[in-house]
This record gives structure tokens, sequence and C-alpha cells, in this order.
């Protein structure tokens, strides 16, 4: 396992400035995650560290090595790819040996990292298959046992779970996972998808336009994001963002937007007047039976639609002309258009500057 070290790095495609100004130390066995929307820049960067791509500029350490210039093929990594690339006129136990057959290594060596590697990821009884015979999650344990047979220092994979069933993503999600954990392997891992970061990764490095949004673990950027960007893209369902003003009420400072208004923690750095979007996380809103004259922060807002997915409930509200997002545990029986009292966690609230959009502490 090694560290990678991203010093300064911008890409340009002609005009268009795919990366900049990337400054992130990957540590060694570290498993991070490149999260963000199409076209934000993590497989650019995912192709720069793997040498598919030239840097405009910047530098890159592997190891300690400078490697800018350096081959893809002495770069001491490996790559898994959103569509496996597999040989198909290999069967599977070629297409995992394939690397060390050109190396030309001994044919015992390499026949004992296969049935390693196989053994590993549970696929055994596969190795006299043809990629035409597997299953999407079985061609993609191929996929990584050919990468893991070559001992790298740093494994990328380029959202290798993209082409699943929901089901089976879950499940690879944790075998994946799992085989970074028996390695202790350096990982840095591209997706979309949050919940695959947010459950698999150490720390999560949120992209957008080429920018790094905020770096941190799940629970980092989840709890305190950076900015709106990145408290609207991590969560589901997505956070409530109302814009609005601190105001006075009855001696106490609250949100105001239009007509309604929304509670202020007791202690904070807001000033009377300032411009801010106040941002309530879906399960940070819970709906009350009845008002209580014990319960404090409360709001009512009018039920529009609830959707019960199991083990909890969604809800769409209308507050004063705003639709508010409520996701609680349990199922419920609220007719519709009722107008409901809803407790506010005040003090999980998140709070961003209008004109910047970056958070408030």
């Amino acid at each position: 396992m090694a560290t990678v070290v991203y010093d300064g790095i911008h890409k340009n495609f002609g005009k268009v400035q795919a990366l900049r100004d990337i400054n992130v130390e990957v540590k060694a066995g570290e498993f991070v995650a490149l999260l963000g929307p199409s076209g934000c820049g993590k497989s650019t960067l995912l192709r720069l560290t793997a040498g598919l791509e030239t840097i405009s500029s910047g530098n890159l350490f592997i190891d300690g090595n400078l490697v800018n210039r350096v081959h893809p093929r002495d770069r001491d990594i490996a790559m898994v790819f959103q569509n496996y690339a597999l040989y198909p006129q290999m069967n599977v136990y070629n297409n995992i040996a394939f690397s060390m057959q050109v190396k030309k290594l001994d044919k015992t060596e390499i026949d004992e990292r296969v049935q390693w590697a196989a053994k590993i990821l549970n696929i055994e009884d596969l190795l006299k298959r043809y990629p035409s015979q597997l299953s999407g999650g079985q061609a993609q344990r191929v996929a990584m046992g050919r990468a893991i047979v070559r001992d790298p220092k740093v494994f990328l994979f380029d959202e290798p779970l993209s082409n699943l069933d929901a089901k089976l993503r879950e499940q690879m999600r944790f075998e994946v996972r799992s085989l970074h954990d028996e390695l202790a392997a350096t990982t840095i891992y591209v997706t979309h998808d949050q919940v695959e970061a947010m459950t698999m990764a150490d720390r999560i490095l949120v992209m957008r336009l080429g920018l790094i949004q905020q770096i941190g673990s799940p629970a980092q950027v989840f709890d305190q994001p950076a900015n709106v960007f990145v408290a609207d893209f991590i969560g589901t369902p997505s956070i409530n963002l109302l814009e609005g003003e601190v105001a006075v009420e009855n001696g106490k400072q609250v949100f105001r937007t239009q007509d309604v208004t929304l509670p202020l923690p007791l202690e904070n750095s807001l000033e009377t007047g300032q411009k801010i979007i106040y941002g309530l996380r879906p399960q940070h809103i819970k709906v009350l039976a009845e008002y209580s004259a014990s319960d404090t922060d409360t709001i009512e807002a009018r039920l529009l639609l609830s959707e019960t997915t199991g083990t909890e409930t969604q809800f769409s509200f209308d507050f004063g002309g705003h639709k508010l997002i409520v996701a609680n545990q349990g199922r419920f029986d609220i007719p519709r258009n009722t107008n409901c009292p809803l407790k506010v966690e005040v003090e999980r609230a998140h709070f961003f500057d209008q004109a910047n959009q970056q958070r408030i502490d």
C-alpha cells in the first residue's frame, strides 16, 4: 500500500478546465471515495492517477515518487472499470492470470495467486467459465480478482457497481470494502452514488465542476456540510433549504421566510437582519401526535402526501408555501390536508450565507 498525493493538479481539455487546483493526500491503506454528479471531474482525476490522461499542471506522487511522466504499467496500480473489461476469448482463470503471464512469472506462482484470489472472492467454481457465462456480479468479482493478483500499491475503482441491480450492489459494497480491509490496500473509488460513498469510504472527497467542495469522513460531510451544494448532495431524502433572514420575535431570534418562521438555537453566531439559508434534514423534523405545552420549537404544516417505505414514512408538507420533506421511522395514518404539529430539532439545523453559500458555524 502507498500514499497518493495530488499537489496543485489542474487538467484542461482544450479550453475546458476539467480539474482545478486539486490538493489532497490519500493515506496509505485508506479508502477514499471521489463523489459528485456527472461531469464533476472525479473520473478524470482517477484517470490521471492511473496515467491514462496527462496532467496539465501540478504534481502527482505515489508512494513518495513523482509519477507525472511514468507509464501506467510502471505505476504499480490496478484499476477496476465500470464495464469489467474482461477478455471474452479467455476463461476466468486466464483473465485473472493474464497480467502475470505477460510478465512470464512461474506457472506455479501464477496458479497459487489465481487460486488465492478466487478463494477470497468466492469464484473458485467459475475458473473454467467464459465472461459470456457470468452474471454481472460474477464478472465484477473476476475483474477484482484480476486486479488483486497483481498486488498493487493502489487500487482504483471507476464506478464498478453502477451496472448492477440494487440488491447486488448492496452485496458488492460489502465485498469491496471487505476486500479492502483484508488486503490493507490503498483504495480510490469513484462513484456518483452517495450510499456507496457513505457506507464504504473512510473519507469522502466531494467534487463539483472540477473543484473539491469538501473532504471529510462520512459523518463530517453529513453533519457539517461545508456549503449548500454538499448539504443538498449528501443525504436521502434531500435536505430542506429555505432562504430568509434572521429576525426577532418576542425577544428571541427566529428565522423568517415570507409569512412563516422557524426556531433558531439559543446560542448562535447569527446577526439580526442577516440573510441566510436555513437547512434542515428530513430526519431532524418529528411529526407529533398533538400539540403539548411541553413541546418547544414546534411549527405547523399541512400534509400533502405520505409514503411508507417499509420501516420509514416520508411526508411532504406545505409550510407557508414552502415544500417541507420529513422522514420519520414507523408508519402513520394521517389524512391528507391535515394540519400537523412538527417538532424541529433546531440544534441539528444548518445555516449558510446566502451570498457565498458557505456554512456558518
